[in-house]
C-alpha cells in the first residue's frame, strides 16, 4: 500500500508544472528575454529604465531555473516605465508648509509573451508607490532607496502575474 501511495504521489508531482518560489513555470519552458523598458514617463530619470530592467532580470534568476537569453526567449518581457512623480504627502506646519513627507509613484506597461501558451500572455499597467519623509535629508539622497523598494515591489507583481498560478 505505501508503495502505491508512493509511486501515486510520483507519478501527480512529475506530471506537474516546475514550482519554485510560488511560480508555475511549464517544464518545457526553458529561457525568457527581458527586454530594456525604455522610461517614457514626463519626469525622466537616467538610470531608472536600467535599474527596473535589471531588477526583473535579477528576480528571475533569483526564483526561476529559466535562462535568461537575449533574444527569441519561449517567455518575453518588454515595456516602458510611463510615470514617475514625486508629491508631497504630509505638511508639518501651516505657517510655512514644508513637506513632512513625500510619495514616489513609478508606473510601468509590460507587455509579456508566453509563446509556449499564448492564453498565459497579457499587457498591462503596474503602479506602486512609497512614502519617505526627508528627516533633514535631501530628496536626492533618499531617492535611489525609494526606487529600489519600488522596484522590488513591482517585479514581484510582474513575476507574480506572468508566473503564479492564483
Amino acid at each position: 500500500m505505501r508503495k502505491l501511495i508512493g509511486y501515486l504521489l510520483i507519478a501527480i508531482m512529475s506530471s506537474c508544472a516546475y514550482s519554485f518560489g510560488g511560480a508555475s513555470i511549464p517544464p518545457e519552458m526553458k529561457t525568457v528575454t527581458v527586454r530594456v523598458f525604455e522610461n517614457n514617463a514626463p519626469l525622466v530619470i537616467p538610470t531608472l529604465s536600467n535599474q527596473f530592467t535589471e531588477a526583473v532580470k535579477t528576480r528571475i534568476r533569483n526564483q526561476t531555473r529559466l535562462s535568461i537569453t537575449p533574444n527569441d526567449g519561449q517567455a518575453i518581457f518588454e515595456g516602458r516605465i510611463t510615470g514617475y512623480d514625486i508629491k508631497p504627502v504630509a505638511l508639518q506646519s501651516s505657517a510655512t508648509p514644508t513637506a513632512g513627507a513625500n510619495r514616489l509613484t513609478i508606473t510601468v506597461a509590460v507587455k509579456f509573451t508566453n509563446t509556449l501558451n499564448a492564453k498565459n500572455s497579457f499587457e498591462e499597467s503596474f503602479t506602486r508607490y512609497f512614502d519617505f519623509p526627508l528627516n533633514g535629508g535631501s530628496i536626492q539622497s533618499l531617492l535611489p532607496g525609494a526606487i529600489e523598494n519600488i522596484n522590488k515591489q513591482l517585479t514581484e507583481d510582474v513575476f507574480n502575474r506572468a508566473f503564479a498560478q492564483w
